[in-house]
């Protein structure tokens, strides 16, 4: 068996790696195309653990049974050859992403609970801001209501969180009836039971979660499904001072309506990660409102990454040598 690594593997990522294989073959190496990557394997493999995919090595390689992601979501993968060829296994990284993430959200939801986002820019501007009104505006998360649109790993490890500052939690999932999540976790990390969420939710009944809520998260990914699932219709629905998470894809929240939203003050603000087309517009009226937290796409980013998904893919390559479920396998009529 040969596994081929498009991460530049650390000696101590490769022991994790190696401490799974049983003996097989590793190859390692940073390849920029389809045809590094091909040369790099003498043309065959029978695993492949990295973030790119590229159809020219889909179609030559030879053996191939299974693809490892680095990434949470499979969206960018599943195209073209990947997408026809449903032989090949394909699982992601959902799970390493759930404690910086969902560290992120709680953080952006707190900045925002207690202006942060207006002193920062106060502090640039060279203002002492305490009056005003603005203590008026600062708040508390305790006794708030947190809506987790998609209650994945990300989501579950937000409401853990939530939890413990004293939020009520509640839930949407696209089958509400599952409550347990079979995915990859860290030890302690998540509501792996489902046993934190007050109420849960099907798709049909996003508007009514949302209007139920203070601080909302969106942990959608992005499939044909979910475009567009947060549209002006559940945009209107929410609370007057709600504030809106997305971490998952710029495209399941109509941004043009979340837009008009902000601009007149329907709903308290938002902290986006995600956009529709990335990089942000530099015309994009985002930049500029004061209601608004943003950053570039780098919610999920951690120094240790690349380390906590070779201890994923591990825990995986043991249950693909004693042929046993995938942990993390994507069902490509959903799209995750």
């Amino acid at each position: 068996m040969k596994i081929f690594s498009t991460v530049g593997l650390t000696p101590a990522q490769r022991a994790i790696i190696e401490s799974a294989a049983g003996g097989a073959e590793i190859v390692d190496r940073q390849c920029r195309s389809a045809e590094e990557m091909l040369a790099a394997v003498n043309g065959g493999c029978d695993i492949l653990f990295g973030l790119r995919v590229p159809d020219d090595f889909v179609r030559k390689i030879v053996g191939l049974k299974w693809i490892q992601l680095l990434s949470a979501g499979a969206d960018h993968a599943l195209k073209g050859a990947l997408a026809e060829n449903s032989a090949i296994a394909l699982t992601t990284a959902s799970g390493i992403h759930a404690t910086p993430i969902a560290e992120y959200t709680i953080a952006s939801m707190l900045a925002y609970a207690h202006g942060f986002h207006r002193l920062m820019r106060a502090q640039m501007r060279g203002e002492w801001r305490r009056g005003g009104g603005f203590m008026d505006d600062v708040d508390s998360l305790r006794g708030k209501t947190l809506g987790v649109v998609g209650y994945g790993s990300i989501g579950r490890e937000t409401a853990r969180i939530g939890a413990a500052l004293g939020m009520e939690v509640l839930a949407l999932k696209r089958n509400p009836a599952e409550r347990q999540d079979f995915g990859w976790n860290p030890p302690g990390v998540g509501d792996p039971e489902g046993r934190l969420p007050r109420r849960w939710y099907g798709p049909g009944e996003c508007a009514a979660m949302l209007a139920e809520s203070d601080y909302i998260t969106v942990t959608l990914p992005g499939t044909p499904h979910t475009r567009g699932f947060i549209g002006a219709r559940e945009i209107a629905a929410m609370r007057p001072g709600a504030y809106i998470v997305n971490i998952g894809r710029g495209s399941v929240i109509d941004q043009a309506a979340l837009i008009r939203a902000l601009d007149e003050k329907r709903i308290g603000g938002a902290g986006l990660d995600v956009f529709e087309r990335e990089p942000l517009e530099a015309d994009s009226p985002l930049w500029a409102m004061e209601n608004v937290i943003l950053t570039p796409h780098m919610s999920g980013a951690f120094k240790d990454y690349n380390t906590a998904a070779c201890r994923l893919f591990s825990d995986n390559l043991r249950r693909f040598r004693a042929a046993q479920p995938l942990l993390n396998l994507v069902d490509r009529a959903t799209g995750y």
